[in-house]
C-alpha cells in the first residue's frame, strides 16, 4: 500500500475556538489514517489563558502540536513550521483563516509543500479587519492552486477577487451524526438541568456573544412572541463581547426570568436535548455548524437566510428559513414552528434524514480527500499558475 499523503492542518485562533476548529479537529478524526497522515498545528499565542483547543484535541485522538508566540507579529513562527515540515516530511499545508492563510503561501514559498485553504467567511467586526486584513487575505487566496469554500456565496466572493473559478470547490460543512443524535431518554434529564417546567417552550441558540450573531434581534423576537405565549424561554450557549449589552437588552425587554445566557458548553449535545426549537438570527455566516447540530439532534430549525444556511436546509423541508434582520419574520417564523406542531417535527425528522445522507462528516471528508488527491496528482507547466487577471 502506498504511503499516506502528509498534511498539515494548521490555524491560528484565540480562546476555545467555533465552527471552523470543530471542522479540523473532527474532521480529521473522521479522515481515513491509511491514506492520509494528518498533523494539526494551532500557532498559540502565549498570552492567551483561556485557550483550550489542545484539550479539544487530546479529547477526539488527533496528532496535535502547538507553535507558541509572543505576539501576534512573532516572525519566529515561521523557522518553527519549517523544521515541523522537514521533520515530517509533509506535502500540503492546508490553512483556515487569514494568518495561516498568510503563512500557509509563504511556506509555499520556502519549502516543497502545497498551500490549500478551506474559507470559512470573513466575520470580524473592527474597521482593521475590513480595511486591511480581509482584503489582503482574498488577495493571497487568489494565488492558490486549490481552495475549498464552505459556501457558495463564499466562492463566489473568491472569485469576484481574482481566484480562478475552477480552483474553488464548495465543500459544506459536516457533523457527526452519532455523536449528535437526539435520545429521548435524555431530554428530562436535560431539562431538569436547565430548570424547564413540562409546560414551558424552551428556544435555544448556539454562538459567540458577537454582532454576527444578532441575538439581540432573537431577543426582541422572543419578546414579541412571550406576549402571547408567557410560557416560552430562551437559552443562548456561547460567550463573548456583548455579553454585558444582552444582558442589558434582556432586562430592557422585562426578560431576566425568561432569558438564560449558559456561557461556554463544551457538549452541546446535551443541552440540545433541552430545546424544543433553534433560533439561528445570524446577518452573516459561512456553513453554520450550529445549524448542522440542530438538524442532526431532530431540534426543529429557524434560521436566517445567510451564507449556506438556506445550502443546507430547505425552507418548508428542513426548517424555517427567513431573511436576516427582519424582527417580524423572525417572531413569525418561531410562532409558526410552535403553534404547528405536526409539521414542524415532519421538518426536523427530515433534517436528519440530510444530515445521515448528504452532510456526515465522512462525506464531507470523502469531497476533502478528493481534493488532496487532486493537488498531489501529476501537474504540468507552472506549480502556481498565474492568478486570474481583472
Amino acid at each position: 500500500m502506498p504511503e499516506p499523503l502528509r498534511i498539515l492542518e494548521l490555524r491560528s485562533v484565540r480562546g476555545t475556538g467555533g465552527g471552523p476548529d470543530k471542522t479540523i479537529l473532527l474532521g480529521t478524526a473522521a479522515t481515513d489514517r491509511r491514506r492520509f497522515a494528518i498533523t494539526v498545528c494551532y500557532v498559540r499565542d502565549q498570552r492567551d489563558e483561556i485557550f483550550s483547543i489542545d484539550e479539544w484535541a487530546r479529547s477526539v485522538g488527533v496528532d496535535y502540536v502547538e507553535i507558541r508566540e509572543r505576539h501576534s507579529l512573532d516572525v519566529s513562527v515561521v523557522p518553527a513550521l519549517r523544521q515541523l515540515i522537514r521533520e515530517r516530511r509533509l506535502q500540503i499545508v492546508h490553512s483556515h483563516d487569514f494568518k495561516s492563510n498568510l503563512l500557509a503561501f509563504l511556506l509555499s514559498r520556502l519549502e516543497d509543500v502545497v498551500p490549500l485553504s478551506t474559507v470559512h467567511g470573513w466575520t470580524g467586526h473592527s474597521r482593521r479587519d475590513h480595511l486591511c486584513y480581509y482584503p489582503a487575505d482574498k488577495r493571497i487566496l487568489a494565488w492558490f492552486p486549490k481552495l475549498i469554500a464552505v459556501s457558495s456565496e463564499i466562492r463566489s466572493e473568491l472569485i469576484r477577487r481574482g481566484a480562478i473559478p475552477d480552483r474553488v470547490v464548495v465543500v459544506l460543512n459536516g457533523i457527526d451524526h452519532q455523536l449528535f443524535n437526539r435520545s429521548p431518554s435524555s431530554e428530562v434529564t436535560a431539562r431538569r438541568t436547565l430548570q424547564i417546567a413540562d409546560h414551558e417552550i424552551a428556544v435555544g441558540a448556539v454562538g459567540r456573544l458577537e454582532p454576527q450573531k444578532r441575538f439581540d434581534l432573537l431577543l426582541r423576537a422572543v419578546a414579541r412572541v412571550r406576549a402571547h405565549r408567557p410560557n416560552i424561554r430562551l437559552f443562548i450557549v456561547g460567550d463573548g463581547s456583548l455579553r454585558s449589552e444582552l444582558e442589558r437588552i434582556s432586562r430592557e425587554l422585562k426578560l431576566e426570568s425568561v432569558c438564560r445566557l449558559l456561557g461556554h458548553c463544551t457538549d452541546v449535545a446535551a443541552v440540545h436535548h433541552a430545546f424544543d426549537l433553534f433560533v439561528q438570527s445570524s446577518d452573516y455566516e459561512g456553513t453554520p455548524n450550529a445549524v448542522l447540530e440542530a438538524m442532526a439532534m431532530r431540534t426543529p430549525l429557524v434560521a436566517t437566510d445567510v451564507g449556506g444556511t438556506s445550502e443546507l436546509a430547505t425552507h418548508g423541508v428542513h426548517g424555517l428559513i427567513v431573511p436576516p434582520g427582519n424582527i417580524d419574520a423572525l417572531a413569525a417564523a418561531i410562532e409558526q414552528a410552535i403553534s404547528d406542531s405536526a409539521a414542524t417535527r415532519i421538518r426536523a425528522d427530515a433534517a436528519r434524514d440530510r444530515i445521515e445522507r448528504d452532510l456526515s462528516f465522512a462525506r464531507r471528508m470523502q469531497r476533502v480527500e478528493a481534493v488532496y488527491d487532486e493537488l498531489m496528482a501529476p501537474r504540468q507547466g507552472k506549480r502556481y499558475p498565474d492568478r486570474q487577471r481583472a
